[in-house]
């Protein structure tokens, strides 16, 4: 899956339990790829478009180069949990870098971020907020992983 996983999300809160439920997740992960957590504080100053571009911005600052950039957003193509292992799959296998995600806070993510993104991945039309959407992107990268090692965590839909 590349040489390594970045999540980079902004939000203002940055709660034990959510932080608790994700660790459970990047350490499951990290036996496969290094994964990494990088938290963008939300910008206070000026109105809601000012501060996404601020904190969108500030997540492309955090981004190495190069990097493979997915921006998670409702707008974007929303895949079955085993076409994503197959896109992580042959990323793995065609794209040597970073690969990051990139996830909006409550304002959503900055359009011109997710425009400048090399894919959007959706969970679907409705709207989740940035902590819920991160553990969900946790848990799918995990069972991309386990799909791609036959782990009987995943189980097949019927």
């Amino acid at each position: 899956m590349g040489r390594e996983l970045l999540i980079v999300w902004a939000g203002r809160h940055r709660r034990r339990a959510w932080e608790d439920l994700c660790a459970d997740y990047r350490r499951r992960i990290e036996h496969e790829i290094p994964i990494h957590d990088r938290w963008v504080k939300p910008r206070a100053a000026g109105d809601d478009r000012a501060r996404r571009k601020a904190e969108g911005q500030a997540m492309v600052a955090q981004l190495p180069d190069p990097c493979w950039t997915i921006a998670l957003d409702p707008r974007g193509k929303a895949l079955s949990s085993e076409t994503l292992a197959g896109e992580l799959r042959r990323l793995n296998a065609e794209w040597p870098h970073p690969i990051a995600f990139l996830i909006g806070s409550d304002l959503g993510l900055d359009e011109e971020t997710a425009a400048a993104a090399r894919q959007r991945l959706s969970f679907g039309p409705m709207v989740f907020g940035h902590e819920l959407a991160r553990l969900m992107l946790y848990e799918q990268i995990y069972r991309s992983i386990a799909i791609r090692h036959g782990i009987k965590y995943h189980r097949q839909r019927f």
